[in-house]
Order: C-alpha cells, then structure tokens, then sequence
C-alpha cells in the first residue's frame, strides 16, 4: 500500500459523514471495531450482501461471526492493525446460521484508525470468484476423469491390438509409413513389430502386387468405404487379403489394414455357404429386416430398415430401442413383445413408422421369436413392409359404409334422431372394440390401454356386444 503524500493538507476539512460515504465506497463490507474486538459500526455496498450482517453483527465480538477455521485470521487481523503494520488481505468464511444461507466468503483487511485502539476493517464479497474457483476445480477433476478415462480406452484398445489373433496395421495415408503394427502382422508378414514400424507399406509387398495395394488404398481413400484384395509378401508364395478402411484424425487420414493368410482356393463348406447366403440375401431384402434382442434393442438391420428410418448409417440403429420408431410409442413393441412370448410368431401387424425426418409411414410387421438352447428368448426377428402404395384401395375399402350403417340411414324419417344416434354409437364402440382386439391379437389387457378405458368397462361392453371370449383365461 502507498500513503498519500500531503494528508493533512488534501484531506483536511472533510466532515465525518464524507468520512463515513468514503469509507462506504472503498469496500463491499466496512467495519468499525473497538479495542476488544467487539463491532461498533458497520457499512455494507453490495446490493446482494445477506441483511443479517446489519441486524446480527453490531455490538457482537467480530470472532463470534466468522467460522471457527477463520478466527486465527481475525486475530491476526486485529494484531496487525494494532502494531500498525502492512494491511494484508485475508480470506474470511462467515458461517450459513449467520448469512441464513450459504456460507459467506469475504476478504478482509484492517487497519487501526484513531484513538483507544480502534481498528476499521475493510471487507470484498469473494463469492463470484470462489463460483470460479469452483468452476475451475470441476473443470480440473473433469478433465482428470476424461484423462483417465482415456488412458483405460487406450490399455484396453492396447491390450485387444496385441492380443488378436489378425494382423493389424495402421499406415499414414500420405506417406503410407506403417506406425503401429500388432504381433499378428509380424508373423503373416514375416518380420519383427520393431522392423515393421517406420517402413513404407509397399516394401513390405510383392513388386508384382504393389500396384494393385496402391490402386486398393486410392479408391478407399476416395469413397470412404472398406474393400480389400489379394496380395503376397516378397520371397514367399502365400497369398495374402488385405482388407482396408480408412480413419480421419485432427492431423490427417490412417489406413487401418487387416492382414491374414487368403482362404480363396478353399471353397466354402455347405452349411457356410447356406449362411452367408442367407444373410446376403436379408442384407439385400426390400422389406426392412431387422434383429432385437427379447426386449427390443437393435441388433443388426439390413439396408432397407436404415433407408426406411432414415439413418445415415447402419451403425445409428445399435443399441436404439425399436420403440423408437413405431407408431404409438409404448404400445406398439410392448403388444409385439406380449405376443411372441405367448405364440412366438406375429403375422401382419399393422402400425405405423416413424422416420428419422418424423413423417409416419403405414407398414405391416411380421415377427418371429428364435429360442436358445434352453428354450429362452435369444433374439426376435423383424420384417417391416412399407404398404403405402396399396393404401388407396385399402383405404377404399374401410371407408365402405358396412350394410348396419345403410340400414340406420334409411330409418331417418321414421324414427327419432335421438335412436339413431344410439344406435350409431354403439355401432362405432362395436366396431372400435373389435378393431382393437384384432390390434392386439385379442389381448384385453392391451386393448383397454388403446382405447383409453379400463378393463372393467371393456369386459362390460365385450358381453353388451358379445364380443371376444370371456369364458378363456383373462390375458
């Protein structure tokens, strides 16, 4: 702190009230103490400042308001406001049953001013910088987490890239230099992880088939998508796939590349073949295909269920619940899932789809549940046909009024309005009812839900309208 030069002339005349506003200015919280202590006088600036401070602390010992980890601060405060040394700044906790609130942070300093010992103490609001403070410490164990987090990801990536039984390679894009490699690489090309990495990837094939590795990478490159082709290594005969994709990173793009010997001179066995047959076929299938697990997760689902949801990748529909995009959220899958538990196959479910873009498209569902060995639900099968096309002649077809309804119009003229519509009424709740039972593949639980009524006033008007199978097992 620098005094001023010329005090009592610069200052001279100025009244106790001046004083006291300029007091008032230079601090958040001025107090006045006397010599034992004991708050005398206070001034508070600080518009957000708790009201107790003026209402509990005049007249109170300046210890009794501060938390029991600060008071060693206010004695030193107060010592060295009496031995006139240097003001220091000192970081003040004022407790919650003081404040009715969080604790009060302030930073004090105290100075003695006139006679008897009295100290005036100078105090800043700390609350917007400890908010920062603690901003920043989150941040800190935030990023301490991440960082962790991020060295467990590489131990496991490490640990699953040494151990795999397939040669991996990641190669610079640009200089197509190998920099990392795996011990399976080493052993299908023949040289040691250590001689591997910081070579040009074309040294480490044949001359014959470099030409073909390069035109690969090219076209990985340029369209994104993963291919492969057949190559060998200098001076031996085994022919090698080398299967690549691309990755891009902040400082450029990698080539992953998986080496393993060519199985292309064995044909496939039979069952093999039926195989992957089959799941080209699904992968190809117009109708949208797709696997859950029993509780409708998404597996796997082939080309035509990502362009019908509207997904950029196949990827996207992992780990997503089908519930997502069928039509009565929560009650679609629910009626599905009820269904094949009871009878493992669903025929011509008609719903909705909801698309990624949100527009609602009418399909039928045929489902299917594929037991494990021991005869529990190990996945569920899912066949989504988008029959938007036909609507118009079915649309037609629902919208032919059913002969009860031409027999109710020809009764206008005589018979009261008031009778026809009764009987309209409970021709709609008939109708209605046994649309949903058909829904709901005669599921009364699941019915009542759609129509918004409990199951008491259904089974009521199941036997109003002799509807359903009362005298089966309620489902």
């Amino acid at each position: 702190m620098t005094p001023f030069d010329s005090p009592k002339q610069s200052l001279a005349g100025i009244s106790a009230e001046a004083h006291a506003s300029l007091l008032a200015a230079a601090a958040d919280v001025v107090l006045v103490i006397d010599a034992d202590g004991v708050i005398l006088d206070l001034s508070t600036n600080a518009d957000n400042l708790p009201d107790a401070i003026h209402t509990n602390w005049v007249g109170k010992p300046w210890l009794e308001t501060v938390a029991a980890d600060s008071r060693a601060k206010i004695q030193r405060l107060l010592k060295d406001a009496a031995s006139e040394g240097r003001p220091a700044w000192r970081h003040i906790n004022v407790p919650a049953e003081e404040v009715r609130g969080a604790d009060l942070p302030l930073s004090f300093c105290a100075v003695a001013a006139g006679p008897k010992g009295r100290v005036i103490a100078f105090g800043r609001d700390m609350r917007a910088q400890s908010e920062m403070q603690q901003q920043l410490v989150d941040a800190q164990q935030t990023m301490e987490r991440d960082y962790l987090r991020l060295r467990h990801m590489e131990s496991r990536y490490r640990i699953l890239f040494d151990l795999t039984s397939e040669g991996v390679l990641v190669v610079e894009a640009k200089s197509l230099k190998i920099i990392e490699a795996n011990p399976a690489a080493g052993i299908t090309l023949g040289e040691p992880v250590r001689r591997l990495i910081g070579r040009n990837l074309l040294d480490c094939i044949d001359s014959t088939a470099r030409s073909a590795v390069s035109k690969l990478l090219d076209k990985v490159q340029s369209n994104g998508k993963p291919d492969e082709t057949i190559t060998k290594i200098p001076g031996s005969k085994a022919r090698l796939t080398l299967s690549a994709s691309v990755m891009r990173e902040e400082e450029g793009e990698l080539f992953l590349l998986r080496v393993a010997a060519s199985n292309q001179q064995q044909p496939a066995s039979g069952s093999a073949a039926q195989g992957a047959l089959v799941l080209s076929v699904l992968e190809r299938a117009p109708d949208a295909f797709v696997v859950t697990d029993s509780s409708g997760e998404v597996l796997a689902a082939n080309k035509a269920f990502v362009d019908l949801a509207e997904l950029g990748r196949p990827e996207q529909a992992l780990g997503e619940s089908l519930d997502r995009w069928l039509g009565r959220a929560g009650v679609d899958l629910n009626v599905l899932l009820a269904n094949l538990r009871q009878r493992s196959t669903v025929r011509l479910f008609a719903t909705t789809f909801r698309s990624e873009s949100g527009s609602a498209i009418p399909v039928e569902i045929s489902a299917v549940s594929v037991p494990n060995a021991n005869g529990e639900q190990a996945g569920l099968g899912f066949t989504i046909r988008d029959i938007g096309r036909r609507l118009g002649s079915d649309a037609r077809a629902r919208h032919d009024m059913p002969r009860s309804v031409e027999q109710l119009t020809e009764l206008v003229g005589r018979v009261p309005l008031r009778e026809i519509v009764g009987e309209t009424t409970e021709l709609i709740e008939k109708l209605c009812i046994d649309a949903a039972l058909q829904l709901t593949q005669d599921n009364r639980a699941t019915a009542s839900e759609i129509l918004g009524l409990s199951r008491q006033s259904l089974y009521v008007k199941l036997r109003q309208y002799g509807l359903g199978n009362l005298g089966g097992e309620d489902k």
